[in-house]
């Protein structure tokens, strides 16, 4: 529940608004001699409400009940144990490093935050480094720029963080510098919800915060990078395997 507890902290304003604008359209019902004006406001209401609860429920599954931070979807794929340098992209939130580092101790493992990510001045996000502290080794990185030599890495990880990277260009950009610092046989393995039919319905509004399908294989494609594997996590989010 961690995690989800924090998306409730970073979206509060709009809960608690959506619970006023519901209680504010069961009361005007009671006011209205018309049946299909109440039946309107009081179905309005309720969908207001079920959203909520809805994407209360689809950010714990996807947050704390699935694979997205436990990785064990890529046993087979990719050997943590075994490889040499990882990087690992967060946008300000990573609940991630610290579990890697401890369970594989000789992974030399970067981890960077992408600068100007837009969760970088929000209000929950003290309360989000109480609870996930960053890596004292994390640096910030520009995504049109990676601070490593040609060839250095095995795996780059971006779990929910490349959808921050806001233009084309720039994530076009990123994605080649991941080419240029990736080895031979390295991986790069991104993490992200779609802007789907799924995440509509679960997210609402909410599902413009992401990127499309088709967005993300245009950015990899235009990078001469290949999507050697696209797996759902959960109904709302994917795993792509890139070479």
């Amino acid at each position: 529940m961690k995690i989800t507890k924090l998306v409730i902290l970073f979206n509060y304003q709009k809960i608690v608004l959506g619970i006023i604008v519901s209680a504010l359209l069961f009361g005007c019902s009671f006011y209205i001699n018309s049946g299909l004006f109440i039946l309107l406001l009081r179905i309005s209401g309720t969908l207001i409400i079920l959203n909520i609860i809805a994407s209360l429920v689809a950010s714990y599954i996807l947050y704390d009940k699935s694979d997205l931070y436990e990785l064990t979807s890529l046993k087979g794929t990719v050997d943590f144990g075994k490889i040499e340098n990882a990087i690992l992209v967060h946008a300000s939130f990573d609940p991630l490093s610290r579990r890697l580092e401890e369970k594989y101790p000789n992974l030399n493992l970067t981890v960077c935050d992408i600068y100007g990510n837009r969760h970088e001045h929000e209000k929950g996000i003290e309360t989000s480094k109480k609870v996930f502290p960053p890596n004292p080794k994390e640096i910030k990185i520009s995504p049109e720029k990676l601070p490593f030599e040609d060839k250095s890495q095995d795996v780059i990880l971006a779990l929910t963080s490349l959808h921050e990277i806001l233009d084309h260009e720039q994530r076009v950009l990123f994605f080649k510098e991941a080419k240029r610092i990736l080895k031979n046989d390295g991986l790069i393995i991104v993490s992200e919800q779609f802007r789907d039919t799924t995440n509509f319905v679960f997210f609402n509004i909410g599902a413009f915060h992401f990127l499309s399908q088709k967005q993300w294989k245009k950015a990899i494609s235009s990078a001469g990078l290949q999507i050697i594997s696209n797996q759902k996590i959960t109904p709302f989010a994917n795993m792509l395997i890139l070479k």
